[in-house]
């Protein structure tokens, strides 16, 4: 499932767009989230990206059917499971359908040793 980064089409925004909403900011300050999925590949493997001071390296990134979303896939993005995620998400997105077959790409990061 995973992809080689040199298999890995151009990003399609900056690092510093990944996350940008204060609960998450809060949620991967605190340890609750580990990965984030977007519609587009906003960095590179080993990019590092800067949350309140704080640095976080990313160490995968891999496209991602949201029908093959677990719960421990939504656990990493921090909540508690799949639908709860998916809730969250069409929140933020009214009017946009959650089709099993959707691909995002999903970018899994970790605190950097200070």
């Amino acid at each position: 499932m995973t992809e080689q980064n040199n298999a890995l089409p151009p990003k399609t925004c900056e690092i510093e767009r990944l996350i940008t909403m204060e609960d998450d900011i809060n949620k991967v300050l605190d340890g609750k989230k580990t990965a984030t999925r977007r519609n587009g590949r906003y960095a590179d493997v080993g990019e590092v990206m800067e949350l309140k001071g704080k640095k976080f390296v990313v160490d995968n990134v891999y496209s991602q059917s949201l029908g093959e979303l677990t719960d421990a896939d939504a656990q990493r993005e921090g909540f508690e499971n799949v639908e709860e995620y998916k809730q969250s998400i069409l929140s933020y997105h009214p009017g946009m359908p959650w089709l099993p077959q959707m691909r995002v790409w999903v970018h899994e990061f970790s605190p950097v040793a200070e």
